[in-house]
């Protein structure tokens, strides 16, 4: 199986797609010769370009290009694993020598294995992943010094800055295994980022903002992430502490992002099979309220973890994993499912565009108006999640509202709460969506959380 025809397949990268899927032919024709009962391989070629502007002046221009290929081969039910960079023949033939010698020593698992065969992906959606950029460094600076100024523009409290960075990124893979799966895709990762500093009475703060997306055209303007990173950066000028107080807390969209990330590795299966998650044994429990809902979009055009396969080869589907607040599914791996006695949800390597709602979200300033009085989050420090127990507690910085409305910025503070009350806490999820990464949520607002101050 392949997922691009011959006329589609780019010819930007060092190694031709057909390429790629040769040398993973010939990984599993080396596995099997040496005495491998099943063998898998993921091989991958990409290359990107970072210009970063500091002060109007080019700071750093940054090349990369890269490859490697992994190998997993099981004898029975031992398994060996092996990687290189190098695609040379005898450097695949010493890998797979590598990975076979390592399984013979290992001790026999009886989950351990190839994805089940009937769950492979036999349809390859064209999931619009692969947008390339062709963008000459001199253009690359005059964006990074572009942004860079807008930011400067805002006020001239900004003194500083830590640069504006243009970042483009191009890849493809090929996954193949013994089952006779192979499958893969080019795809393409582009970013622009600016980080200001401001001063005001000796005190400085700093504050920034980002865009990422597959297509350079779904970026935000150069101009608009600038002058985000100076707007946001003044007002943080004056920050003060509060006193420690047990009020509503208001996630901006950028950090509520996280509060979907840690539901996720709590019913992730390695979590779950080891029992070192507060969320065990919860399909079917009611965790959030009745009216949210979290969904998969692993089909997502131009999603940055679309995928119509995990690192399996395992076909992924659009499902409820939380359905009126009540857990329908977690997320496992071949591997993790035997562990639990279940079957994989096509989760190996990852979630894929995981998304938080709840009935008619609303906008920012409304959220902000039915928390009346409490504290905006906008920025968080640390690591202060026990996935064991679900307390909460880490740094942050941000806005106290009076009133519905932003009074003071805020810093040196810490939320604390525990994650199964925050997650059944959440009043209000907001439609101001930034998309980044693999979790889609916008602002979300939580009726209480203890805020320690000075």
């Amino acid at each position: 199986m392949n997922t691009l025809s011959a006329e589609k397949q780019p010819t930007r990268f060092s190694n031709t797609f057909s390429r790629l899927e040769q040398i993973a032919c010939d990984i599993l024709d080396h596995a099997k010769r040496g005495g491998a009962s099943a063998c898998e391989t993921h091989v991958s070629d990409g290359f990107g370009q970072t210009v970063t502007v500091r002060k109007n002046e080019v700071e750093t221009i940054e090349y990369n290009r890269d490859k490697g290929l992994s190998v997993t081969v099981y004898i029975g039910q031992k398994r060996g694993n092996a990687s290189t960079s190098d695609f040379t023949p005898q450097a695949i033939s010493e890998t797979v020598s590598a990975a076979l010698s390592i399984a013979r020593h290992t001790a026999t698992d009886d989950c351990a294995g190839l994805a089940d065969p009937e769950l492979l992906a036999r349809s390859f959606p064209d999931l619009d992943l692969y947008h390339p950029w062709n963008l000459p460094v001199e253009k690359a600076i005059e964006l990074a010094r572009n942004c860079e100024q807008s930011a400067f523009a805002i006020d001239a409290r900004i003194t500083n800055s830590e640069g504006a960075s243009i970042s483009t990124d191009e890849s493809q893979f090929v996954y193949a295994n013994s089952l006779g799966f192979v499958g893969g895709c080019p795809y393409s990762r582009h970013s622009m980022s600016c980080v200001a500093i401001a001063e005001q009475n000796g005190a400085k703060q700093r504050d920034y903002w980002y865009s990422v997306a597959r297509d350079v055209q779904d970026l935000e303007s150069v101009e608009q992430i600038g002058r985000k990173a100076g707007e946001r950066t003044v007002t943080r000028l004056g920050a003060r502490q509060i006193p420690t107080c047990e009020v509503p807390v208001l996630f901006e969209a950028p950090v509520a992002a996280s509060l979907l990330g840690h539901f996720a590795s709590a019913v992730s299966g390695s979590n779950l099979y080891r029992k070192s998650t507060f969320l065990l044994n919860s399909m079917g429990q009611q965790i959030f309220g009745g009216n949210i809902n979290i969904r998969e979009w692993p089909h997502l055009p131009k999603g940055l973890a679309s995928s119509a396969f995990d690192d399996e080869g395992v076909a992924t589907a659009t499902r409820n994993v939380v359905e009126n607040g009540i857990v329908q599914g977690y997320f496992l791996s071949s591997y993790s499912a035997r562990k639990l006695g279940m079957q994989t949800t096509g989760n190996a390597g990852g979630v894929h565009n995981l998304m938080i709602e709840n009935g008619e979200p609303v906008g920012f300033d409304v959220l902000l108006k039915q928390m009346n009085r409490g504290l905006l989050v906008t920025e968080l420090m640390g690591h202060g999640i026990n996935t064991v127990t679900g307390d909460y507690s880490r740094g942050a910085s941000g806005y106290w509202v009076e009133n519905g409305e932003i009074s003071f910025p805020v810093e040196e503070i810490t939320i604390a709460g525990n994650l199964k009350d925050m997650f059944l806490g959440i009043a209000a999820i907001g439609n101001d969506v930034v998309v980044r990464g693999s979790k889609l949520s916008g602002s979300i607002l939580i009726d209480h959380m203890t805020v320690a101050g000075g």
